[in-house]
């Protein structure tokens, strides 16, 4: 074996506690797959998010696997005056320390680069846009909110997706069953290099995940019946910032009579990109008596152990932000989700998710949360209930629909299975580039 060819590979994962498990999960995937691969995870650690460290999420011990942390760039001190402006120069004060960092969306840079349109002219707009990858016509408004930014949002999105294109390969942690169509439809354009099927790779978690509340959760879910809690939890980056929002959520809660588990996080101070926080007493946001009244059915917590908790028995619906992980995660456990998308794709996701496989219920799928510190939409009450109740129902279409799916999911992963298939292929394409 010694003198066998081998290769090293790098990855370069976007910032956030979601893009780097995902990486790192991958990263475990190809090392478990091949002796000769070994991988190198570049992780850039922004000011405003200091607990995003390699030390926190490293996989099982492996001598084929290293992290090298980036040097600090102050992200605190960047432009806060839109999106686009903080996005450009964190790119550019990165440039150095991370060389050929690609940025961008894949599925929507047909808008412009094949169709020649103008995305930003659609703002709000409930026409109908035929999106590679989405087997029904998208409404526009669904876009994530940076496309539409006429100060060159959208030009800086479309350029970074374009340059996919001059790759030899795009590795997706998703797996062919679930998007078949988007699969179908890139293998068949000409201009795409090879795409690699090779999920869904999910964050099973090690002692670090765990905090002190972790076991107290479990137990409380330990003590409910089967499938009769619904979950909310919004991301490592979910929360509201309007407080009349919480409030209209435990309403909503308190009406429709389910059990449930709430993952109430409290916005960062000073910094829009900052982690939630913990809140140090929950009364004071929540409606009062509210803890009091539900302390036998439900119960608010701060961080949780998300893939834990949809893998427990007692869960039977999931209120999501629809983040690609959390998407993949609800899949994988069976558990149906109620769409409540937040920024970034998760609108497109929920799209997805509710229109194409059927699997998810509405809440509101066009919500986009304000990260530059304006007024954010209030989803009222009856709204969230309405949304709730259709989840939670047994024997309905969307729990049949993600039932069959996770048995999908699972067989992805076994001997023979489209995405083990994928990474094999994977593996090879790279081992012929190094001959």
């Amino acid at each position: 074996m010694s003198g066998e060819t081998k290769a090293e590979l790098v990855f370069i994962p976007s910032p956030g506690r979601g893009h780097l498990l995902a990486t790192v999960d991958m990263a475990k995937l190809l090392i478990d797959s091949d002796e000769r691969l070994s991988i190198t995870v570049l992780v850039i650690k922004p000011s405003f998010d200091p607990n995003s460290s390699s030390h926190s999420y490293s996989p099982e011990s492996n001598s084929r696997t290293r992290f090298i942390d980036i040097t600090n760039v102050d992200s605190l001190s960047l432009p806060m005056s839109s999106p686009l402006a903080f996005l450009q120069q964190f790119i550019e004060n990165h440039k150095d320390p991370v060389r050929n960092s690609r940025w961008g969306y894949v599925p929507f840079s047909g808008l412009r680069d094949y169709q020649n349109q103008d995305v930003t002219v659609y703002q709000n707009s409930s026409e109908e846009l035929s999106i590679p990858s989405y087997k029904f016509p998208v409404p526009a408004k669904l876009l994530p909110a940076l496309m539409f930014d006429e100060d060159g949002g959208s030009s800086l999105f479309l350029d970074y997706a374009k340059r996919f294109r001059e790759t030899k390969g795009i590795i997706v942690n998703t797996f062919l069953e679930l998007e078949s169509h988007a699969m179908k439809s890139l293998s068949l354009d000409d201009n795409v290099p090879p795409v690699y099927s090779v999920g869904p790779i999910l964050h099973s978690g090690n002692q670090n995940d765990r905090n002190l509340k972790y076991d107290e959760i479990m137990k409380w879910l330990d003590e409910q019946p089967d499938s009769s809690v619904v979950f909310l939890c919004f991301g490592s980056r979910g929360c509201f910032d309007d407080e009349n929002q919480v409030k209209e959520i435990a309403v909503a809660l308190e009406h429709s009579g389910h059990r449930f588990l709430w993952s109430l996080r409290k916005p960062a101070i000073g910094h829009k990109f900052r982690t939630p926080g913990e809140y140090d007493n929950l009364e004071k946001v929540l409606p009062e008596g509210f803890l009091k009244r539900n302390a036998g059915i439900g119960k608010v917590i701060g961080w949780a152990p998300q893939i834990a908790v949809l893998s427990h028995r007692a869960v039977g619906g999931f209120v999501s932000h629809c983040g690609w992980n959390s998407t993949l995660e609800s899949m994988w456990c069976g558990v149906p989700m109620a769409v409540w998308p937040m920024s970034a794709e998760q609108q497109m996701n929920a799209f997805l998710l509710v229109k194409d496989l059927r699997v998810a219920v509405e809440i509101k799928m066009d919500y986009q949360r304000n990260l530059m510190g304006g007024s954010n939409m209030i989803v009222k009450a009856e709204e969230i209930e309405n949304g709730i109740r259709r989840l939670m129902q047994p024997q309905s279409e969307i729990r049949v629909n993600v039932e069959a799916m996770m048995l999908k999911s699972r067989m992805a992963l076994v001997e023979n299975g489209s995405s083990l298939d994928f990474v094999g292929r994977f593996i090879q394409n790279v081992m012929n580039n190094m001959s």
